[in-house]
């Protein structure tokens, strides 16, 4: 019989990555709607809380990932009011 890992319920994570999923499809919304910058301000919070749950599980892939992307909506938004000025 195999041993499949599950991911934890109803636990920290649980909350964070369900929370950071939602907040990122609203960041998918504004995207959609060219509604700046806040699409990118949704996209920065949804991906700080999987990169919390990458450290929570020790995910080397999901830190990398949420790491790098933090950087590219920071940068995005940076930009933005860069920009403005």
């Amino acid at each position: 019989m195999h041993d499949f890992k599950v991911t934890p319920k109803h636990d920290l994570s649980w909350f964070i990555k369900w929370t950071a999923s939602i907040i990122i499809l609203i960041g998918m919304l504004l995207t959609s709607a060219s509604i700046e910058p806040y699409n990118m301000m949704f996209h920065l919070m949804g991906v700080v809380g999987w990169l919390c749950v990458g450290l929570l599980w020790h995910d080397r892939a999901l830190i990398f990932i949420n790491a790098v992307a933090l950087f590219i909506f920071a940068s995005g938004i940076l930009r933005f009011y860069m920009v403005s000025i």
